[in-house]
């Protein structure tokens, strides 16, 4: 079930209805691509500096608005609004048939899971600088008992970030040949 729903999916994505796909523009986000993954992987700080920041206050913004609802249920609401935004503006242009804007907002969602996963592999260590003081992966892991898990399940969501971004990235590029 879930196969043939991905399936179908993928081949929505692939209609020709779709706005035609400018190789320069997908030029351009590989290069955006490769500059995330290289600050993900390649650099000390794990940070793309605008970016990032405004990851961070749609986490922030994400808790007290679960918080509405559940108290116990707001160390979820940051994670799940840092990877809900993203897939909103991806519905969007998905709905718009917007080559450029629904791969680029797959990128967005694939940096944010790279974000998620090194905030997942600091749970035991708690080394990252946090703005609210307590750690969120901490309290998640330490609820369903997987707090020794920390580093292989943040390691599972990193290689899916960049899975996510690569494949964005790809499917733009293949649009935009196929385009000429």
């Amino acid at each position: 079930m879930a196969l043939q729903a991905l399936r179908d999916y993928w081949e929505q994505t692939t209609e020709q209805d779709w706005e035609p796909a400018n190789k320069t523009a997908a030029w351009v986000l590989a290069a955006v691509a490769a500059y995330v993954l290289w600050q993900h992987l390649g650099t000390e700080e794990h940070w793309v500096f605008l970016l990032d920041h405004a990851n961070l206050a749609i986490h922030e913004a994400g808790h007290p608005l679960v918080g509405i609802f559940s108290q116990h249920l707001s160390v979820y609401g940051g994670t799940l609004f840092q990877l809900l935004f993203p897939l909103l503006f991806v519905h969007h242009f998905w709905r718009q048939r917007q080559s450029l804007g629904f791969a680029a907002s797959w990128l967005w969602f694939g940096e944010n899971l790279l974000n998620v996963a090194r905030y997942m592999k600091d749970a035991r260590a708690q080394q990252l600088p946090l703005v609210g003081g307590d750690h969120d992966w901490t309290e998640i892991f330490s609820r369903w008992n997987l707090l020794a898990s920390d580093v292989r399940i943040g390691g599972f969501f990193g290689l899916l970030g960049v899975a996510v971004c690569l494949l964005a990235v790809a499917w733009l590029l293949v649009r935009a040949i196929k385009a000429e």
